[in-house]
């Protein structure tokens, strides 16, 4: 992602898509446990999750450890029981007319649902290492353990417990593709040549009025070494009763450290153009860092390797978007 940046880009696609359906699998109507009696979400599992992201490779699109990382998803999401699972393939054209070939992954808990929240991370990683000192070092594709790797890892291990302690609502689980393929030239209107995955998935996502989640959540560089999570500015304007409640359920979950109550950085993410979808959506994601008063500093450098992950932020992340979900009631 960008700091803030506008901008235009047309999309070419082409769209085709699968459907895994492990409905049967599953009692969609089973009750979780309350957020009181707390499920432990397992830092060291989503740790694990990001090393096999990272061990394919820099995930470009359109290379071969990117099809095998999105090959890995779709199996995780089937070896823990997630009820359906589609896939969504399409060509977008990036700022530089690249043509990428893209595939968005959605999991779905209990899909027969009305009343659903979704959880969304973006799997690509950036092609070239442009915040790197040494100008040498800047065509590098990065490792994106952090940027790209964190959140997927979060993700799914909230797959694992989220179908073995079922939410009384549905919960979708979007991972996204091409986010980091934009422009970063500087300053301008270049703010749609990012995140075109979910610009295209935003135009297909196949909601209807009656099953439009109620807010969505986006997870990026969750588990960076000292990580903290500002309110993020865009998502405390458009969605601020959902950063609310994600901030507030942090602090009563025992993570309002990493959860500090103040607005950081304005940012260019896959949130933006969800809510624009007509999901109100917000960003949980590093944005002030105390280095940089940004982005981490391993963003969009050869150091965002599995040495800057660090399994606090993930498990305070983990824990508080469990503890948001399960919270969750179904509407009369």
């Amino acid at each position: 992602m960008h700091p803030l940046i506008q901008s235009a880009i047309a999309l070419a696609v082409t769209f085709a898509s699968c459907n895994i359906d492990n409905s049967k699998r599953n009692d969609s109507g089973a009750q979780a446990s309350a957020p009181g009696n707390e499920i432990k979400f397992n830092a060291d599992s989503a740790y694990s999750y990001i090393k096999a992201q990272v061990s394919f490779g820099p995930r470009v699109p359109g290379t071969n450890s990117h099809r095998r990382c999105a090959e890995y998803i779709v199996g995780e999401l089937v070896r823990h029981g997630v009820d359906t699972i589609k896939t969504q393939n399409a060509i977008v054209t990036a700022f530089n007319s690249d043509q990428l070939p893209i595939t968005n992954i959605m999991g779905s808990i209990n899909p027969d649902a009305k009343d659903r929240v979704l959880i969304a991370a973006h799997y690509d990683t950036r092609p070239w290492a442009d915040n790197e000192v040494d100008e040498k070092d800047r065509n590098t594709p990065i490792d994106g353990a952090n940027d790209g790797a964190s959140g997927v890892g979060v993700m799914l291990e909230l797959a694992r417990l989220l179908t073995d302690n079922r939410p009384q609502i549905g919960v979708d689980l979007l991972f996204v593709d091409a986010e980091d393929y934009g422009d970063y030239s500087g300053w301008g209107n270049n703010e749609e040549t990012w995140c075109l995955g979910t610009q295209y998935w935003a135009e297909h996502n196949g909601y209807t009025p009656a099953n439009k989640p109620r807010y969505g959540i986006v997870l990026d560089m969750v588990g960076g070494t000292n990580a903290r999570f500002h309110r993020e500015f865009y998502s405390n304007k458009a969605a601020k009763n959902v950063v609310d409640k994600v901030w507030s359920t942090a602090a009563n979950s025992g993570y309002g450290n990493f959860f500090p109550n103040e607005v950081g950085g304005a940012l260019i993410d896959d949130h933006l153009f969800i809510d624009r979808a007509g999901i109100p959506c917000i960003d949980i994601v590093e944005c002030n860092n105390t280095i940089t008063r940004s982005f981490p500093p391993t963003w969009h450098t050869l150091r965002d390797n599995m040495a800057s992950i660090d399994t606090a932020p993930l498990k305070a992340v983990g824990q508080t978007v469990l503890n948001v979900v399960l919270s969750e009631k179904k509407s009369e």
